[in-house]
């Protein structure tokens, strides 16, 4: 549909935010997958009050809107698919409190979560969610996907942080669930609703947000070993003995072949596997229990055991992490970054089917991520420019998402649905599912304007 004349009267009623030039609709077509489709506008709003007026606008006239935050997602999530309005949160950037004595913080939905987190570890505080790319994103695109990361294993993910939020529904209503509360049971828990709705129930515009006394120590162990089926015992048996690591993280062959060469780190060089362990806490246990640790993991044969002891020793291990995706793409091959998730009892189960799986359709697959809660970023490396590689990678991507669910996994972890993953939603979801999804998106949304055409 055009909706130009009544754009045009959007934007006099909302001067300077906003804009309908080529330029800027371009730059709000899509995120980080492969699909793009241009809106009609970017909004741009300053406001909770700008956001509730576009959005009652919209709701009369029915144009489709699509919500967006830093545009970091990896499904499509933001793809404006049916044109419309692209509305971006991106000006709504102040920490407007951090409060030690009720240990959280209330945020608008555009602040930068590394940003953020350095601003709470100033006042000796904690907030634990850590996506990988957490120097790219928006707190507010971490809580329309329910982002995790790395210390997902000891502390959870956005959602158990979410205390709660300010929120624009689709005619325009500004409510408000949850509060600042540690502990709330005031009538449905609508503050979990909207977290990881993926844009689709409504626009969040400010978040109570549950922070934590700041560990005052970490300690972490880089590990190779020559197999994969090493590490994942090794992982076994340091859970099986107690221990909840803040982060148990691990990486296959192939992913540590592509960061050998980007990084020349020695200690990769011949390494089938790799695991890094942390501990957080009191330094005096911190450093016992490291120790204990690492007498678990040498009963395993490990070709090399890196000991950091203290924060910066730490960032030292991280370091390498960080550079798997990088290194991935400096491969020339195309990364479909699929975060699935199995049940930690099945993490070799998935690491032999994803051999088998590379075998079968002539395509690398580099697996790495976050072992400790079973969600592995599955990455199917593709050269587009082959014959067929259209075709292989997408069987590849249908066997996987196919045998995740028959072990009762996730198809996703992190990353939500979106368009990427919007196929496989009927395998994922019963019928009975579907119909519960689509009975909360009419009644928040009866006129279906937010991110239409998505999964629901």
């Amino acid at each position: 549909m055009n909706f130009q004349r009544q754009l045009r009267q959007l934007k006099k009623l909302l001067p300077g935010e906003i804009f309908l030039e080529p330029a800027t609709l371009a730059k709000y077509s899509g995120d980080k997958w492969f699909a793009v489709h241009q809106p009609d506008a970017v909004a741009l709003p300053r406001s909770a009050k700008s956001v509730s007026t576009i959005l009652r606008f919209a709701n009369k006239h029915k144009i489709p809107v699509t919500p967006r935050g830093a545009g970091h997602g990896y499904v499509g999530g933001c793809v404006p698919i049916h044109g419309g309005i692209a509305l971006s949160t991106e000006r709504m950037t102040k920490i407007l409190e951090i409060n030690p004595a009720d240990f959280i913080a209330i945020v608008q939905p555009a602040v930068n979560t590394a940003e953020f987190q350095a601003a709470v570890e100033k006042r000796g505080l904690f907030y634990p969610p850590d996506p990988a790319s957490r120097a790219n994103n928006s707190l507010g695109g971490n809580i329309a996907t329910n982002a995790g990361g790395p210390r997902c294993l000891k502390y959870g993910v956005t959602r158990d942080y979410v205390l709660g939020l300010e929120a624009v529904l689709a005619n325009g209503s500004i409510v408000r669930v949850g509060g600042r509360t540690h502990k709330n049971k005031t009538g449905f828990d609508f503050t979990r609703l909207f977290t990881g709705s993926e844009g689709m129930l409504a626009v969040v515009t400010e978040a109570n947000l549950k922070l934590l006394p700041l560990p005052p120590y970490r300690a972490s162990l880089a590990i190779g070993f020559d197999s994969m089926r090493a590490a994942i015992h090794a992982l076994h048996a340091i859970l099986a003995a107690g221990f909840l690591p803040a982060a148990l993280e691990v990486a296959d062959a192939f992913t540590l072949a592509a960061a050998y060469n980007r990084t020349k780190s020695e200690r990769l060089r011949g390494c089938r596997a790799h695991l890094i362990v942390e501990l957080d806490g009191q330094e005096r246990s911190v450093r016992w229990e490291i120790k204990d640790v690492e007498r678990i993991v040498r009963r395993h044969r490990p070709l090399f055991v890196e000991r950091g002891l203290g924060s910066r020793r730490c960032e030292d291990i991280w370091k390498i992490r960080r550079e798997f995706s990088y290194s991935l793409r400096d491969t020339s091959l195309t990364k479909l970054n699929q975060d699935i998730v199995v049940p930690r009892g099945r993490l070799e189960d998935l690491f032999r089917f994803t051999a088998r799986l590379q075998k079968k359709h002539s395509l690398p697959i580099a697996c790495f991520g976050h072992a400790g809660d079973g969600n592995i970023h599955v990455n199917i490396m593709v050269d587009f420019t082959e014959p067929q590689a259209n075709r292989r990678a997408d069987a590849a991507q249908d066997e996987l998402f196919r045998q995740v669910l028959a072990w009762d996994g996730a198809i996703t972890g992190e990353h939500g649905i979106g368009l990427a993953k919007k196929s496989w939603w009927p395998l994922a979801a019963s019928r009975e599912l579907r119909k519960l999804h689509r009975a909360v998106k009419h009644a928040l949304d009866p006129k279906d304007i937010l991110n239409p055409g998505k999964f629901i």
